[in-house]
């Protein structure tokens, strides 16, 4: 075991895949190199507070790192993220290995404070303060990334959702400058970035905070998609209510924005709306999406959807899965709602029993695997463009290696192509010939690039 080998264990969303991603660069550019759990100096657990029981998880983990390390005390154990953020110096009271907890504004810190601690053996660090404004993090290593690269925009939210304690682990709603995400944009494709995805909490508030340097969302769209190099351009997470005609217009204007959104409904029943905090109703959500397909008809939808919110009817529910069936959802991220420590709802009374949230959350998944279905069905026949993200399992016909990619929409497709090359980051035309349960299959109808 080298001291300076670490192993990244990541729960949760594409903005804590994303922290993972930096720190693992950041370290490497500090002389630390990547290794298995059970042969790494230090490792980090990046934790996340939004799924069901997140502690319990924790803990499995940290007592599955102190199985497969045997406890060794040299062994460096962080945690990071929104459970740390939650918990703080109570890790350090519940296992001995660890030695750095670091939340959501304080894991820009860690590499510095990892490496002190390996000097210091006897100290422990907690880096749990937030930041007023958005703080650049260190330049990690410039080797090559991925066709798809992600940069983030913003950190923290300012909606206070009743459900959500997103502003108590990640803080207050802060924008990052305009030129420091352009850099980093150009320079993931100057490293073979061929799609770029926009993060943050609520994406449409970007530099309405006190961070704000007086670009727009739509603004700051309208600049990334210039840039030279890219192909397509995606955002995570936009909030309706600040979903303003700017914002559906960048899906008419903008080239490389792909036709595919992610539209947190969360519910469908006004009551249940007004009880979240959400500040839109159906009327508006659905006004929304009209907006939306009138600027970009064949623009597919995913969602958020929270079933047995406190206080939730029968009534309630049926309006959630009518709301489906007139969004036309293409999928869903759909969870039985569990109160979270801090968060407004976890006072509400009138809790849906647990037997009642399963048997509806059963009803609303069987009907998002129709519209789900339905929608990969009409993909059949149709011509698209895939970019390559790596080996698929599947095996092509004539021997021939198959590939996995995505097509616009973000759906996930398999491709046989010739097997001289790696294919990775290629541009590939292709028409759809078959859909499955959660992909498609496609045949290559043109030259890659």
């Amino acid at each position: 075991m080298s001291e300076k080998s670490f192993h990244i264990i990541t729960f949760g969303c594409q903005m804590n895949v994303h922290d993972s991603q930096w720190l693992a660069r950041a370290l490497m550019a500090r002389g630390f190199t990547e290794a298995p759990l059970e042969e790494a100096g230090v490792v980090v657990v990046n934790t996340c507070s939004v799924r069901e029981k997140p502690e319990q998880k924790v803990m499995s983990a940290l007592g599955r790192i102190r199985q497969v390390t045997g406890g060794a005390p040299g062994v460096l154990v962080a945690v990071a993220g929104c459970v740390a953020q939650q918990l703080g110096t109570t890790f350090f009271e519940r296992e001995s290995q660890v030695r750095l907890v670091a939340g959501s504004d304080g894991i820009s810190g860690a590499p510095a404070a990892i490496e002190r601690l390996l000097a210091e053996p006897d100290l422990r660090l907690s880096l749990l303060d937030f930041t007023s404004r958005y703080v650049e993090r260190e330049a990690g290593t410039d080797g090559p990334c991925g066709p798809v690269a992600y940069v983030n925009i913003m950190q923290g939210c300012d909606n206070f959702c009743a459900y959500c304690i997103v502003p108590f682990t990640r803080g207050r709603q802060k924008s990052r400058a305009t030129p420091a995400i352009m850099d980093e944009c150009r320079a993931r494709l100057d490293q073979g970035a061929r799609e770029i995805t926009l993060l943050g909490q609520n994406v449409n508030a970007f530099g309405r905070d006190k961070s704000g340097d007086g670009v727009s969302f739509a603004r700051l769209l309208a600049q990334v998609a210039a840039l030279p190099g890219l192909e397509r351009l995606r955002f995570v997470t936009p909030h309706p209510k600040d979903m303003g005609p700017e914002d559906v217009a960048a899906f008419a204007d903008l080239a490389p924005l792909c036709p595919r959104l992610h539209l947190p409904l969360q519910a469908g029943s006004d009551a249940v709306l007004t009880r979240m905090r959400r500040k839109y109703d159906r009327r508006g959500f659905l006004d929304l999406v009209a907006a939306l397909r009138a600027a970009r008809p064949d623009l597919a939808l995913s969602t958020d959807l929270i079933v047995g919110f406190p206080g939730e009817s029968e009534e309630d529910f049926q309006a959630t899965l009518e709301m489906m069936e007139a969004c036309d959802f293409m999928s869903s991220f759909s969870f039985c709602y569990s109160d979270r420590p801090g968060a407004r709802a976890a006072l509400f009374p009138d809790k849906i029993p647990p037997e009642v949230q399963q048997e509806r959350l059963l009803r609303l998944q069987t009907l998002q695997d129709r519209l789900s279905r339905r929608w990969l069905d009409a993909r059949v026949d149709r011509e698209t463009c895939l970019l390559i993200e790596g080996r698929s399992r599947r095996d092509g016909p004539d021997e021939e290696p198959s590939w996995q990619g995505r097509d616009p929409y973000g759906a996930p497709a398999h491709v046989a192509l010739p097997p001289d090359a790696d294919h990775t980051g290629r541009m590939v035309p292709v028409r759809i010939t078959e859909a499955k349960k959660h992909s498609l299959m496609a045949r290559r109808t043109g030259e890659l690039w």
